[in-house]
């Protein structure tokens, strides 16, 4: 037997119904879970912008974009309207 297709709105419904069952040291385990990936991924793609880089260049450019995002948030001005320094 085959597992079922389901399509993006089923899939929706069924990942929002398993965060109500969660407890909130779950949500907040999933939240650091997520917050790590994503800083991974970007350090994975700040490593293709600048091929060479040292772990510490690395991190650098990854405040600096945290340092933009912190401002963006601040200030509310629209994502595409800054264009970062290390670009």
């Amino acid at each position: 037997m085959q597992p079922k297709r389901m399509n993006l709105d089923e899939l929706f419904v069924e990942e929002v119904l398993r965060a109500r069952k969660m407890t909130p040291e779950q949500k907040l385990g999933a939240g650091y879970e997520l917050f790590v990936l994503g800083c991974e991924i970007a350090r994975a793609g700040i490593r293709a912008q600048f091929p060479g880089s040292t772990e510490e260049e690395v991190e650098l450019h990854l405040r600096r974009r945290f340092a933009i995002a912190e401002r963006l948030e601040t200030v509310r001005i629209p994502p595409a309207a800054i264009v970062p320094h290390d670009a």
